[in-house]
């Protein structure tokens, strides 16, 4: 009976446990949740989708896809997730070698080959790395009315504040198809600046016009006019997915400088006789530190 009662606590502990970790997993779940949400809404302003198209003339001669495919948008993620210390992504170039990875779970790392090898082992954990990524997206765009996305702005070597007051002082005047101007600011790593006008209707006519002629310093440049478009998120679908040649490594112990226990955690890994492989890529957090891992179109 006492024995009866000692297993019955002891799934009880493990029960408590494991609704404990389900809670925490989806407490960071929501969290990832909503900063993915808000970084594409910080990422949705349509300039940055869609730059400066080329000038180029061009002729089609294809088919024409369906209706239903025209306004189609494909994204491209880029998802970071925290990664905390004491723990490493490995990522394999197989995904079966992942696989066998996460079934075995519990794995022993021999830090060294000396003669006490009980000393110089350590016990790391496997587990599954999963990411939220958008499924589906919908967009709903808007063409300011005093605002244009001013292109092929030279680049001079000059500071941007002196180049923002250049464009300013030239599309204040009237005479140059501008009027007065409310605000500039650089799109970042676009090259391109956006103008806001006080008075509705000059953009529309710069914006006709396409191009405009741009001096500065004795040389003139034909800069590009286009709409300035934005887009607010009116839906978004999230899907849990898994990565499948990445595996997440926990309970590492500070106990080797970081490129050896780095060194140590590939060499083990990559040996198949310990269910292992091809090591394509190993990122590990020393406890009492912290990084953050970004997964790309690849995400593993």
């Amino acid at each position: 009976a006492q024995e009866l009662c000692g297993a019955l606590e002891q799934d009880c502990v493990e029960l408590q446990r494991a609704k404990e970790a389900a809670e925490q997993r989806t407490q960071e779940l929501q969290k990832e949740g909503e900063y993915l949400h808000k970084h594409l809404e910080q990422q949705m302003s349509l300039s940055r989708l869609l730059p400066s198209l080329p000038e180029k003339k061009m002729v089609f001669k294809g088919q024409v896809t369906d209706k239903e495919d025209v306004s189609t948008l494909t994204l491209t993620p880029q998802i970071r997730s925290p990664l905390l210390g004491g723990s490493a992504l490995i990522t394999f170039e197989k995904p079966e070698v992942a696989r066998r990875i996460l079934e075995l779970k519990e794995h022993v790392v021999e830090l060294s080959h000396g003669e006490e090898l009980d000393k110089c082992r350590v016990r790391v954990w496997a587990e599954p790395v999963e990411l939220l990524l958008p499924s589906a997206l919908e967009i709903s765009l808007s063409r300011s009315c005093r605002r244009i996305l001013v292109s092929g702005l030279p680049s001079l070597g000059i500071p941007e504040e002196m180049l923002l007051d250049k464009l300013e002082l030239f599309f204040s005047k009237t005479k140059n198809g501008g009027g007065e101007v409310e605000s500039l600011e650089f799109l970042d790593d676009a090259g391109q600046v956006v103008l806001s006008f006080v008075q509705e209707g000059v953009a529309e006519q710069l914006i006709a016009r396409g191009h405009i002629q741009f001096p500065i310093r004795k040389t003139k440049y034909e800069l590009k006019i286009s709409p300035y478009l934005s887009g607010d998120i009116t839906s978004l679908q999230l899907q849990l997915s898994r990565c499948a040649r990445t595996v997440r490594l926990s309970g590492i112990p500070d106990v080797l400088d970081e490129e050896l226990m780095r060194d140590a955690l590939e060499i083990h890994f990559q040996k198949s006789s310990r269910g292992g492989g091809e090591v394509d890529a190993l990122s590990y957090v020393p406890e009492g530190r912290q990084a953050v891992a970004v997964f790309g179109e690849d995400v593993g």
